[in-house]
């Protein structure tokens, strides 16, 4: 090898994917690599341009567009670029153009797919888009079995930190010594015992270095807490793999802090999870986010209901299979949201897309339909603002119907009027449903009262959430409505224990596990959970906080979530069930078709549901007045 040569080879052997690959395998890119230099402000690609190269950044920096010129990245030395368009098309969807001087390495297509082919870290990588996680869920093999692992044997270090008196420099000085790709800022303070102790304020990355500090010209001894990201999104250390990715996931995290009583033990970041899990992912996510169109998009819905079914088949459970395809939804809409935008053009002021019910709750699965509504900034003016987020609604609302996401029946969507109200208005709604729990009032609860904010000003969602909770939780008279309401819907049993069937229609002699199964179970657990100030939207996270709270009797939280379990999971596997014999999935089951285990067993559960139904009329008794 030349002398160039051997300097490509050591300056690609300090990046990912490269470091992970084998040294002579790097001395072969080496020597294919050919180098340009472009000038700040030059165009590498354009959209549209035909596209043969990987490229690695070299030196200096280079931003990356989206198609209507709206910033969507900035690279620096070491980051690649091009490898989106490589595997897509070949045609350059995201356009680059140079913000300094900039020296840059160009890989041959050829090298490029040969590598994505001998090598299964380095495809993994390439294949990630870089502003979302891909969502995995593991195979059975030891070797990627993540959905038994603990979050901490991903961890491969303990965390790097500094104190909030640490200036930018040193921060940056620590991060390169250290060659970790973030660093975490902990507050001083004294303990009880005038022990010196450190609570975690925040955290900063590569990724801040360059938007907040390069980009914008700061001076270098400012404050790092004045770029760091405060009071982060962490998990504990007793969390599993699969809720890491599903928590960086949720909220476009590249690195996740991990805490053991509150401090922490490390910091989990996406290459970790790359290099776990080796065996099986799902790249719906990714996949999602970088279709350009709605017809795009549509063309997806296959593959959802091919995640589902693997899923199924590693014996996954019903919170991560639910969890996974509220992700994959909530990405839907996101992404159908951007599209929107860039077609109406800016919204006229601040909003929050909604998800309503099962998907807020992250227990979607694969039949389902839309629900979702729109809380608007209180400037709202339906004569200034009505026909953009008429128009925005629409659009969501239509691309979610072609890409498998039903029209709701109910019209519980952003399209009905009804439900595009700005914050005063969903609170003071909200209250009057709680003071006047009249029948449609309650059932509006049912489905409104398990929101989740997806899009733009999510914390209005989290701050209803909290209305709510707080509301609720001081309203004896509306609990006892919600209960009564909560009864509406019977579990399938007769007098002797026999099922009860549907008499009538397409689903004659079967049994409706939603309506007459898990859809009454989240019912009396939303009750409990509002009458304990829970917040968390999950039914099984809820019974966690009325575990808590010591309102059941002993024994009756664990029967609940056995029961909600058994009777996901008979519905889960008989969607799949119906997915791989190529018929229409539903939730509609036949008794006979079932082994007598899960007969035995669906008995069992329906009449855990029956004595904790008639728990709840104990629990909050209605008065009438």
């Amino acid at each position: 090898m030349q002398a160039e040569q051997i300097e490509i080879a050591g300056f690609l052997k300090q990046y990912p994917p490269f470091n992970a690959l084998p040294e002579p395998v790097i001395d072969e890119i080496a020597c294919q690599v050919e180098i340009s230099y472009f000038r700040a402000d030059s165009d590498v690609f354009q959209f549209g341009d035909e596209i043969h190269d990987l490229c690695v950044i070299r030196s200096g920096a280079v931003e990356i567009y989206r198609r209507n010129g709206d910033l969507y990245n900035r690279l620096s030395e070491g980051e690649l670029f091009g490898q989106l368009s490589l595997l897509m098309s070949q045609r350059v969807r995201l356009p680059a153009r140079t913000i300094e001087d900039s020296l840059i390495y160009f890989i041959p297509e050829t090298l490029f797919s040969s590598l994505c082919e001998r090598f299964d870290s380095f495809a993994y990588f390439v294949e990630m888009d870089d502003n979302r996680l891909r969502q995995a869920v593991s195979s059975k093999q030891e070797s990627s079995d993540l959905m038994v692992s603990k979050v901490t044997a991903l961890i491969s270090r303990t965390p790097v930190w500094l104190d909030t008196s640490t200036t930018i420099r040193q921060a940056a000085q620590k991060m390169t010594e250290e060659g970790v790709s973030s660093l975490l800022i902990m507050q001083p303070q004294r303990g009880d015992d005038g022990s010196a102790e450190y609570t975690l304020a925040g955290i900063i990355t590569d990724r801040d270095l360059r938007t907040r500090v390069v980009a914008t010209g700061l001076d270098l001894e400012s404050p790092v807490t004045q770029v760091m990201t405060q009071d982060p999104v962490t998990l504990d250390d007793d969390a599993y793999a699969f809720e890491a990715m599903l928590t960086m996931l949720r909220y476009n995290l590249h690195h996740l802090p991990v805490l053991h009583d509150d401090q922490p033990v490390g910091v989990l970041a996406t290459s970790d999870i790359v290099r776990y899990e080796s065996q099986s992912s799902l790249y719906m996510v990714s996949n999602i986010m970088r279709q350009p169109s709605v017809e795009e998009l549509a063309r997806l819905q296959p593959q959802i209901s091919a995640c589902f079914v693997r899923m199924v088949s590693e014996d996954a459970n019903s919170h991560m299979i639910g969890s996974a395809m509220s992700v994959i939804g909530r990405t839907f809409k996101q992404r159908l949201l951007e599209l929107a935008e860039e077609k109406l053009g800016p919204p006229p002021l601040p909003y929050c897309f909604l998800a309503l019910g099962s998907m807020a709750r992250d227990e979607q699965l694969v039949v389902t339909d839309q629900d979702n509504a729109l809380i608007l900034d209180n400037s709202y003016r339906p004569e200034l603002h009505g026909e953009y987020f008429k128009q925005l609604a629409t659009f969501v609302s239509d691309g979610l119907n072609r890409c498998g996401y039903t029209y709701c029946t109910g019209k519980i969507m952003a399209t009905n009027p009804e439900w595009r109200k700005t914050r005063q208005q969903w609170e003071a709604t909200f209250a009057d449903w709680m003071d006047n729990p009249l029948p449609e009032a309650l059932l509006n609860c049912s489905i409104f009262f398990d929101l989740d904010g997806v899009w733009g000003k999510t914390e209005w969602a989290s701050q209803l959430n909290t209305f709510i909770s707080l509301r609720a939780q001081r309203s004896p008279k509306f609990l006892a409505s919600l209960a009564r309401n909560a009864l509406n819907r019977t579990p399938p049993l007769g007098f002797f224990k026999n099922f009860v069937m549907e008499q009538d229609g397409q689903h004659r002699n079967s049994i409706n596990l939603k309506r007459r199964g898990t859809a009454p179970l989240a019912d009396l657990v939303r009750v409990h959970a509002l009458a304990v100030g829970s917040r968390v939207q999950n039914s099984f996270e809820r019974l966690d906080d009325v575990v808590d709270a010591d309102i059941l009797p002993p024994g009756k939280a664990a029967d609940l979530r056995d029961a909600l379990e058994f009777i996901s999971m008979v519905r889960i596997r008989h969607q799949a069930a119906d997915i791989e014999a190529g018929r229409e999935p539903s939730n509609n089951v036949k008794p006979e078709k079932l082994t007598d285990f899960d007969r035995r067993n669906l008995k069992e559960a329906f009449q855990v549901l029956s004595n904790s139904q008639r728990f709840l009329k104990f629990r909050y008794p209605f008065s009438g007045r």
